[in-house]
């Protein structure tokens, strides 16, 4: 059975321009890894943020992580090996996705905090 995990991609009006999620590969079946990137612009000193959003609910947040950090910060619900994440650069964040299952599918948002805006940055 094909699982496909859906990314949205916004087009942002604020200082850091425009934040995409990427998602690798686009479609994935069931038991597969999936990642999503996350580049924040000109955001280079704060922690990305992944949240969940599955159809019909609200966001969830899954996990934290800041390019400084040993490892990550979970919500609640959340935890490793199945989600996951890593940097590649102090503005590119990577979710990671372990065994993938179907309950996986669903909306995945990337937020960070720019301070020099004083306002959210989401994805």
């Amino acid at each position: 059975m094909l699982v496909t995990l859906c990314t949205l991609i916004t087009a942002l009006t604020c200082v850091s321009g425009v934040t995409v999620v990427t998602q690798k590969p686009p479609a994935v079946t069931k038991g597969e890894t999936v990642t999503m990137d996350c580049n924040l612009g000109s955001v280079t000193d704060s922690a990305g943020r992944w949240y969940k959003q599955s159809p019909g609910g609200v966001p969830q947040f899954i996990l934290k992580y800041y390019h400084k950090m040993d490892s990550p910060s979970y919500g609640s619900g959340f935890s490793s090996p199945k989600f996951t994440s890593n940097h590649q650069s102090q503005s590119d964040y990577r979710l990671i996705i372990n065994n993938v299952q179907e309950g996986d599918s669903a909306v995945y948002y990337c937020k960070t905090w720019d301070d020099s805006a004083s306002e959210h940055v989401s994805q």
